[in-house]
């Protein structure tokens, strides 16, 4: 495993502009191994392109974006070996079975042989998919799909994970499965997981970053988060009410 003063994931000043339109304005942060990292934050706060910028699928215009100490523009190729990205609308082919969608992607990748079958029998145990493994993906529930599309991150065994709001949509007891194999991938993964849901923070992270308005407001524990007997609603609220607002 990292050593857990490891910088995992590095973002450097981060700021996109859509023309007239600054989405993320000099956004930063260090991840180090081993954390598990909520990105918090309401509907359109930049969550989802700054996420975009940190996994190389979006060039930023100003700032770096390092994953396990790699740049991911300058980098690209050997950066995205060290990372799994899991985007809120994740690629899947609903005609495929979930073990050929993997064999598919394990392919892309340039795994073959023995080393694949044997990643595929891992992510298939490790996102409980055996008793869907040969049904087209077409057919199966929404928190199946989400748990197809997350064995597709995790085949190559990532040492960093980047997960967009992997609840959406969800039933309450999807939301708790997706729960549970978040805790136990951050047992040997970094993971940054977003989230625009309260309650998907205290049962998963070990630390919380707060954007609104493309601004980070706050990056500390969920505890501080709540430190004044406030809620994480109270704190939504304030944080979102004054986006000039800086909690330690």
């Amino acid at each position: 495993m990292s050593d857990a003063s490891e910088a995992m994931i590095v973002a450097d000043g981060l700021t996109k502009q859509f023309g007239h339109f600054l989405a993320v304005r000099d956004v930063s942060f260090t991840i180090p191994a081993g954390q598990v990292v909520a990105f918090l934050g309401p509907n359109g706060a930049g969550k989802t392109t700054t996420m975009r910028m940190l996994t190389g699928f979006l060039a930023p215009t100003r700032g770096r974006a390092r994953i396990a100490g790699l740049d991911i523009q300058e980098d690209r190729i050997e950066a995205a070996e060290q990372l799994g990205y899991l985007p809120e609308n994740g690629p899947l082919y609903l005609d495929m079975t979930p073990v050929e969608s993997l064999q598919f992607f394990g392919r892309a990748r340039g795994m073959a042989g023995r080393v694949l079958r044997e990643r595929i029998d891992a992510v298939v145990d490790q996102c409980s998919l055996a008793s869907v493994a040969s049904k087209p993906i077409g057919k199966l529930s929404k928190g199946y799909r989400q748990r197809v599309a997350m064995a597709q991150a995790l085949l190559h065994d990532p040492r960093v994970l980047i997960m967009d709001e992997p609840t959406s949509g969800l039933d309450p007891n999807q939301i708790r499965g997706v729960r549970s194999l978040i805790r136990t991938l951050g047992r040997t993964k970094t993971i940054l997981v977003s989230t625009h849901i309260l309650q998907e923070v205290e049962p998963v992270a070990d630390r919380v970053l707060f954007v609104h308005e493309g601004r980070l407001v706050f990056d500390g524990t969920p505890a501080e988060l709540v430190r004044d007997g406030r809620s994480i609603e109270d704190q939504f609220q304030r944080l979102t009410r004054d986006s000039r607002v800086t909690a330690a």
